[in-house]
């Protein structure tokens, strides 16, 4: 036969082989169960147990009102509860809960890129059903929530070494596009590309680079004038790129260091470029209303006195009127009109005054309410970043309450616990260092607030760190290949290094075990594509590790026989043995999963070609449909 293949019954041909410790037991890997898409009822959860899930991670794929294609929590009743409960401790499997997967992350952030208080609501809603469920089924255990707080430029994140070692487009360390909003409202005030040039005053200062005025005394920041260009007659504009708005903000930040003292927070009150950006842009407004609000001002005293002087004086002659003789009065109505209307532009009466001054008015009145709105602008300006990432923590610590109070009211054998699962490259959490960030940074939002209720320190902390963990998707950080500048061996160490950081922290509290080719999350079963699950898991086990792990391998249901096939394909990948099967009899080896599934003489791949009397009928073909000769 070509290549070797032969029949699995010849011993002369088998593969002894070195028998190679599988890296996880069949107990130990659980399957997905995508509600709605995976599968739709108890009966189908019960057939994934009984062909061999050592654990099931219910997965909801709806939010809010529940449909056939996207099932929800809601839609699983007390029987139906009760069910899962009984069928799980007859089979002695773990069951975790994966809340809507249509939640991206729990700052608030809608499909416009705006923040609000009634998306975060939603969110919270639907984390808060599938904890409810989760006391109701598993018992306890993992809760996965998706990250994805918001999205951001990659290279502008620290890790990515100013798009060195990763970028999200090639142009993308120039071109990054930085969204700023308002922090009472969450609205998106403007999105910077910092290729923009924009133009500013170039601003009078000292030989020490100090502002100062044009008596030439030191100001501070909000005190700085504009270089007046005495052979233009006018003051000086320059314009100016990011590296400047860099500077900036680290003149404002020094400016808030020293403001606030010991009170200072690095993280929370460090001035970034884009509010930089955003709060000169602001002040350049603030000012140009205030200017307009100068020039419409002017000689308005001077009208305001003179239309007093009228006034009286038509006071005065209405008075005089009454008991002037009747060649007076004619000429007391004279002056009476001309009080009235005027003489022109040069000598205005009253109607003139009094129009002009209400113009004036309304110009004056809406120039500096208009200044007042780009100030308290300024004072709201701040960075999505910032804003978002304040709102998720807090988002995570009540959804970690919300595990404790579950935990505690229903009596559960084992803790709920959030888990924060990484998710895609393009938005916040999606990279290691990021959801590391989330959950420590929610951990002390959650402590905080148990402290406030009474709680000392220790226990705030320990059952922060109880209630609120991480979920590692293998797949989703095998995606951070498209966007590594460097070969597949650096890539390779650095997924592994990640994976490391990760388990020493002792964050990790479920794992989704899924491949892909690094492009798009297809969802292959691990060991089908170019992520290093094995060496992933081993590290996991190395640093103790003993969660569940959880196989997502939605793209058998299309590509394979059944979505099972996915889960036999990772038994086979992590060095199970086949059991069903027998065991080793006649001095043979157990039978291996090449032999079973799949597979063609014994190989798990096809023959080139077969000739001769190995060759079947004419009829018969292969299921690609080329002939076998």
């Amino acid at each position: 036969m070509i290549y070797g293949y032969n029949s699995p019954m010849d011993r002369q041909y088998m593969d002894y082989g070195k028998k190679e410790e599988p890296t996880l037991g069949i107990k130990e890997v659980g399957i997905a169960m995508a509600m709605g898409i995976g599968a739709r009822n108890i009966p189908e959860i019960t057939s994934k147990i009984r062909a061999g899930a050592g654990n099931l991670e219910i997965q909801f794929m709806g939010a809010g009102r529940g449909s056939q294609q996207g099932e929800t929590p809601g839609m699983f009743g007390k029987y139906h509860r009760q069910a899962l409960r009984e069928l799980s401790k007859a089979n002695e499997i773990n069951l975790t809960t994966h809340a809507s997967v249509g939640i991206p992350g729990l700052a608030g952030q809608d499909q416009q890129g705006n923040f609000s208080d009634e998306q975060r609501k939603m969110a919270l809603d639907e984390v808060n059903r599938a904890i409810e469920f989760a006391a109701d089924t598993a018992l306890g255990g993992s809760v996965v929530i998706h990250t994805g707080e918001f999205q951001r430029p990659i290279s502008e994140e620290p890790w990515a070494e100013e798009g060195k070692k990763f970028r999200g487009f090639e142009e993308e360390p120039e071109n990054a596009v930085i969204r700023v909003v308002n922090k009472k409202t969450g609205q998106v005030l403007t999105q910077i590309r910092k290729n923009e040039k924009v133009s500013r005053p170039k601003w009078l200062r000292n030989e020490n680079e100090e502002y100062i005025n044009y008596d030439g005394e030191v100001v501070p920041r909000g005190e700085r004038v504009p270089e007046f260009d005495k052979e233009e007659g006018t003051f000086k504009v320059e314009e100016k790129g990011w590296d400047s708005f860099i500077d900036e903000a680290k003149e404002m930040t020094d400016e808030k260091r020293k403001e606030l003292g010991d009170d200072f927070n690095e993280e929370r009150h460090t001035v970034t470029p884009e509010e930089a950006f955003l709060k000169a842009t602001t002040e350049g407004q603030a000012r140009i209303a205030k200017g307009w609000a100068l020039n419409y001002s002017e000689g308005l005293n001077r009208e305001f006195e003179r239309l007093k002087q009228l006034k009286e004086r038509k006071k005065i002659l209405q008075e005089n009127l009454k008991t002037a003789s009747e060649d007076e009065k004619w000429k007391i109505r004279e002056m009476l009109k001309e009080i009235e209307q005027g003489r022109g532009r040069q000598e205005p009466g009253i109607k003139d005054l009094e129009q002009s001054i209400k113009a004036r008015r309304e110009m004056v009145t809406g120039q500096l309410q208009q200044a007042q709105d780009q100030e308290r602008l300024g004072e709201n300006v701040i960075s999505a970043k910032k804003f978002a990432l304040e709102r998720s923590a807090g988002g995570y610590a009540l959804s970690g309450m919300k595990a404790m109070e579950e935990t505690k009211k229903k009596k559960l054998e084992k803790p709920l616990f959030i888990t924060m699962e990484n998710i895609f490259p393009e938005s916040y959490g999606g990279h290691p260092k990021e959801l590391k960030k989330l959950v420590l940074d929610s951990r002390r939002k959650m402590a905080t607030m148990l402290m406030e209720k009474g709680r000392s320190e220790s226990e705030a902390e320990k059952l922060a760190e109880t209630h609120i963990k991480a979920t590692l998707d293998t797949g989703h950080l095998n995606l951070w290949r498209k966007y590594f500048k460097g070969n597949d061996k650096e890539f390779k160490k650095w997924i592994l290094d990640q994976t490391e950081d990760l388990a020493k922290s002792k964050i990790i509290g479920n794992v989704h075990l899924v491949d892909n080719f690094g492009y798009q999350d297809e969802h292959l079963a691990p060991g089908q594509g170019t992520t290093p699950v094995k060496e992933m898991i081993k590290i996991l086990k190395k640093h103790g590790y003993k969660g569940a792990y959880t196989v997502e391998c939605g793209s058998s249901a299309t590509t394979d026989v059944s979505y099972f096939h996915g889960m036999m394909k990772t038994w086979e990948y992590l060095g199970s043995p086949v059991y069903s099967f027998g065991a080793a009899r006649d001095g043979l080896p157990p039978m291996q999963w090449q032999n079973i599934q799949s597979s063609y003489f014994g190989k798990t791949y096809p023959p080139s070609f077969v000739f001769g009397a190995y060759s079947p009928s004419n009829e018969w073909t292969l299921w690609s449909g080329v002939p076998m000769e």
